[in-house]
């Protein structure tokens, strides 16, 4: 029957590098092994007998880079899953995104440049005398080094997750500029939203921190739900991680009071589950809450493990509770990603 047009674009959407300099834009032969694990998952293997039954999984220790399947045709591919299923292009957008920005952190942690002393020198002031000045230039830049990849790693999530669930569940992210969602105030400005499903507004949220933020941007997010309800929209709350605390419960009061809906924790997963439809369903289940849930099973409760980082010019060795990772580095030439990063922007569109 042939692909259309919409799904044509949104196929080639999801195997574009998108705006970033580290990047990795997705080949055929990666494309075709994502409808591989695409084809495993949802169990059509038999219309399928020239991709493996088992492909190697995408959470897994193989170098990301080399999960590939050389030698087939990616379009022919293409149609003839979504023939079987209309909604695998869906399933393939939010499985290429997932895989696009893993490929990326991969090169961010081959490339992260160690720090120098430049950046954190005035911070020894703290600590000086208490061990050697060698052994505490070494715990400085070692220190700086895992908060920089730690701060690219919190960045690459916030593009990465929301996008990923409001594509699972149907729905569309909007910036402020293309936003139907107007300010109650000014309605010649739009509000930035997490999704749009029919008549509905999320605002999708891992959690809600206790941290104080500037009273201008809490106050922005106390305001959205009375924003989309003078929009003609429902405004709906989603929170993942169950963790009370007085933000949340005002946030909480702010939907209620707008006639919205809230779901925290596990009603979180399940009215995502409950509007995702059965295909993505299984890419929720599969790809976001249950990874989650069983790092959140490990949480040590008797202390942190043991931890040894060991980097050379070629490597980086972690060793955490007697298992070690071992990570390529690249060249310091090819170091080039600052350690000085911008936050993630409030108004995240296309990632």
């Amino acid at each position: 029957m042939g692909l259309t047009q919409a799904q044509k674009t949104l196929l080639e959407k999801a195997r574009s590098t998108g705006y970033s300099d580290f990047a990795v834009p997705l080949s055929d032969e990666m494309c075709c092994y994502l409808f591989a694990i695409i084809v495993s998952d949802l169990q059509l293997s038999a219309k399928f007998p020239e991709l493996p039954i088992a492909p190697k999984p995408l959470f897994g220790k193989e170098r990301m880079e080399t999960l590939a399947l050389p030698g087939l045709d990616f379009w022919n591919l293409a149609e003839r899953l979504l023939e079987a299923d209309p909604n695998a292009d869906t399933y393939f957008s939010c499985l290429a995104m997932l895989h696009k920005f893993r490929l990326k952190y991969e090169r961010i942690l081959e490339r992260q440049a160690i720090p120098t002393m430049d950046q954190v020198g005035p911070r020894g002031l703290l600590q000086y005398g208490t061990m050697a000045p060698r052994a505490l230039t070494g715990f400085l830049l070692w220190r700086k080094w895992m908060f920089d990849i730690d701060n690219r790693a919190g960045q690459e999530t916030g593009y990465l997750f929301e996008p990923i669930v409001a594509h699972s569940i149907g729905g569309t992210p909007f910036s402020a500029a293309k936003s139907p969602i107007r300010r109650q105030h000014d309605s010649t400005k739009g509000r930035q939203v997490d999704c749009i499903r029919d008549k509905r507004a999320y605002e999708i949220k891992l959690r809600v921190t206790i941290a104080a933020s500037g009273q201008g941007r809490w106050k922005e997010e106390l305001d959205f739900p009375a924003d989309a309800r003078t929009s003609g929209y429902t405004p709906i709350l989603i929170i993942f991680d169950p963790t009370p605390n007085d933000k949340q419960d005002a946030l909480k009061a702010a939907f209620l009071a707008q006639q919205g809906e809230v779901f925290i924790g596990q009603k979180a997963w399940e009215h995502l589950e409950s509007v995702a439809g059965a295909t993505m369903s299984k890419f929720i289940e599969q790809y976001v809450r249950a990874p989650i849930q069983a790092l959140l099973a490990e949480v040590p409760s008797d202390g942190l493990p043991d931890l040894t980082l060991k980097m050379d010019r070629t490597e980086l060795i972690i060793n955490v509770g007697g298992e070690e990772s071992k990570i390529r580095r690249a060249p310091p030439s090819l170091q080039d990603i600052g350690s000085e990063e911008p936050e993630i922007p409030d108004d995240v569109e296309d990632p």
